[in-house]
Parts: structure tokens; sequence; C-alpha cells
């Protein structure tokens, strides 16, 4: 058995020394707050209430958040029309994914407080990771180290390319017409 050999993951350290999230730093905020650099935020869609946002620390390639637009940190702290939204986008996103990188299913969650694992306690947000038959190997078990086979403006390609109407029918039309918006500069 030869040496260990580290694979160099640079750009967690911007994950890991980003300041705590209030208001006045929460990334979700400054990508609604600016939708003329939604392109460098990795934002894909917006709504009134929410808006979908490639995770730029994915745990899978195509890792998506659906988030308000309001900062809010708690689930139960959202409205009726932001949940709404939020389900609504998180359904759409499902059906996108699916059409767009072929997953085999997901994992669809909110991590609510720290101890859940939540990473931005501020701003709270669904996520969607696509997952594939094998796409677990030993590099998260064992080095607590993801491998992503693309490139996240490649991933972003991808997903701004669909044309959602093409996929399952039965797709609510108001949510089709939000994701014809994805942005073009990708």
């Amino acid at each position: 058995m030869g040496a260990m050999k580290p694979i160099w993951a640079p750009w967690r350290m911007e994950y890991i020394l980003q300041p705590e999230c209030g208001e006045e730093e929460c990334f979700l905020c400054a990508a609604w707050q600016n939708p003329d650099q939604d392109a460098d935020h990795l934002v894909l869609a917006r709504y009134e209430e929410a808006f979908v946002i490639m995770n730029r620390f994915p745990y899978n390639n195509a890792h998506l958040m659906i988030a308000p637009a309001r900062h809010v940190g708690e689930v139960d702290e959202t409205t009726d029309a932001e949940g709404a939204v939020l389900w609504r986008l998180t359904r759409v996103c499902k059906e996108i994914l699916t059409a767009s990188v072929g997953m085999h299913g997901c994992n669809i969650g909110i991590n609510q407080g720290k101890v859940a694992g939540a990473g931005l306690l501020g701003h709270v947000h669904v996520h969607i990771v696509p997952r594939w038959d094998g796409d677990t190997n030993f590099m998260p078990v064992l080095g607590q180290t993801s491998v992503l086979p693309q490139a996240l403006t490649d991933t972003q390609r991808v997903c701004a390319s669909v044309n959602v109407a093409s996929t399952r029918a039965g797709i609510n039309m108001d949510a089709v017409l939000l994701m014809g918006q994805i942005i073009k500069k990708a």
C-alpha cells in the first residue's frame, strides 16, 4: 500500500471562513438583491416570494437550493405564500433535474439549527441534492470529501438548457413559465 495522496479542495476554505449569516452578510440576500449578478451568484430563477440558486459548495452535482426572498431563519416563520412557492419550486426543480442531469433520485430537505446540519442559520432554504445509482463511494465515508465530476458553470448551463414543458406532464404552468425565465448568461 502506497503513501496517502491528498486531494486538494481549496474552494472549501471560502465556505469554512465565511461569516455567520446576519441579514447584512447573507449570501442568499445578496443574491436576491442583485438580479444583475444572477450568473455570478448562480441564481437560476426568480419568483415573487422565492428563488432558485445553485449551491456553490455542493454535496453532489446540480445541488440546488430554493429560498424565500425575505430573510427568515425558520420554516415556521415563512408566510403561507412563501411556503407554497417554496414547495412549488421544489417540485419543478425536481422535474428539471430529472430532465437535465438524469438523476435517479434525490434528497430533498431543510436543515433547521446547527445540530441538524444547517450551515446557514439565518435564511431558511430547501436543498435538492441529485443522486445516481452508484454515486456513493468511499470518499464521503472515509475521507469526508466529495468528488464532483462536473464544474458548477457546466452544470448551470445544463440546468438552464432544459425545456421544462417537455418533461413529465402535469406541472403547474405558472411554474413552467417561471423556470422558462432561467438566466441566459451561462
